[in-house]
Parts: structure tokens; sequence; C-alpha cells
């Protein structure tokens, strides 16, 4: 049973590297059915006074991927920023940079997932309200998947949904080491790293990308 919480000597000894590690770990547990056992209360006292996160991960708000749980982490192990879509935007980059040059988190991980609604309505060109602005986000990952996927370039095609779901990712994780010169430094530095995965809803594995 898991009683305590990330504390400051504990985050300095973290490194990028042991961090990752770290959740890939929790994610083995997560899909063999073996996570670890937590005291959630006393996890909750023992974040009350303060909180050193070890990694930031920029979700999708998809309700299928809770990502502390499919990580296995407790409660003060890690930030999470969700919007449809997992893209960063001015908000999303400055909490970032909350997470790791203020509070100082080892990590981002930008997480895409499977069959992700926000994608394929961006696949589809959907115009709804403010979700049409939201989905210009994505059309950067749509136009570069019609390039390289053959077959229809819309939700009926498979493969080119599931490509555009990584090149989202990858493209994310370019613009913010290009719209952040704070975490791009931080990168070069070695203080962070900046990765991205994709989450399968069946098997509930993450897959680096």
């Amino acid at each position: 049973m898991i009683t305590t919480t990330v504390d400051k000597i504990t985050q300095d000894n973290f490194t990028p590297t042991s961090v990752l590690e770290d959740l890939i770990s929790g994610n083995e547990r997560f899909t063999n059915a073996s996570a670890l056992q937590r005291d959630y209360a006393a996890q909750r006292s023992g974040t009350v006074s303060g909180q050193f996160p070890k990694a930031v991960v920029l979700s999708c708000i998809d309700s299928r991927v809770p990502v502390e749980t499919i990580f296995d982490q407790g409660i003060g192990d890690v930030f999470v920023a969700r919007v449809a879509g997992n893209f960063e935007n001015v908000d999303i980059l400055g909490s970032m940079e909350y997470s790791c040059k203020v509070a100082g988190s080892k990590l981002i991980m930008v997480l895409g997932h499977e069959a992700c609604g926000a994608v394929k309505a961006a696949c589809d060109g959907v115009e709804l309200g403010n979700i049409t602005a939201m989905l210009d986000n994505i059309i950067p990952a749509v136009k570069q998947s019609s390039e390289e996927v053959e077959g229809e370039a819309n939700s009926s095609n498979k493969a080119f949904v599931a490509k555009t779901v990584e090149n989202n990712v990858k493209l994310t994780i370019k613009r913010i080491r290009e719209r952040s010169p704070i975490l791009k430094e931080m990168e070069d530095n070695g203080e962070i790293t900046i990765v991205g995965g994709v989450y399968a809803l069946a098997s509930g594995k993450v897959t680096l990308v």
C-alpha cells in the first residue's frame, strides 16, 4: 500500500529518462491488471502543503483515456492538461511551462489515442460552432496524412485516422518546441524530455511515437 507522495527531494532525483520509464512501467501494470494499491486519503493529506509532480501529460478529453489510471499514478504524481485532440495552445503552453520551469516536472508527454473523435471530425471537415476553430489545430496533421496514406482521406479510412492521430502528436510536439523557448531550452539542456505516445483503447497500451 503506497501512502507517500512525491516530495522535492524525490523530484530532484528524477531524470527525464527515469520518469518516462516510470510511466511506461505504470502502463504495463495497468494493462496487466496489476496496478499498485494506494492509500488515497494519505496521499491527499500528503499533498495539502505542496506538489512536486514528475511529469505533465497533454491528453485528449476522451473519457476512455483517464491519464492517471492508465499510467498507474497516484495523487500528486502528474500534471494533466486535456483538450479534445490533445493539441497545444497558449494556455496549455503556459501550463506546461509552469509544470516544468516552476514546479520542476521532468517530462512532457503528448498523448493521442486510437479512434480519436476530434481527429475523425477534423478528417471529415466538420463545422459546428466553436468546434470548427478547435479542429483547425488538427488540420495540419490531416493534410500531412493525406500525402502519406492511400485511400479516402476521411474517417471511413481507419489507416488514415490512425496516421493522423500519430501525426497530430508529432506536430504538436514540434510546435511546443517552436512556440515555447522556455521548454525548448530546458529540453536542450537535458532538464526535460518531450515525448509522444498513442493509447490503444482495447489493450490499454501506450506506444511511444
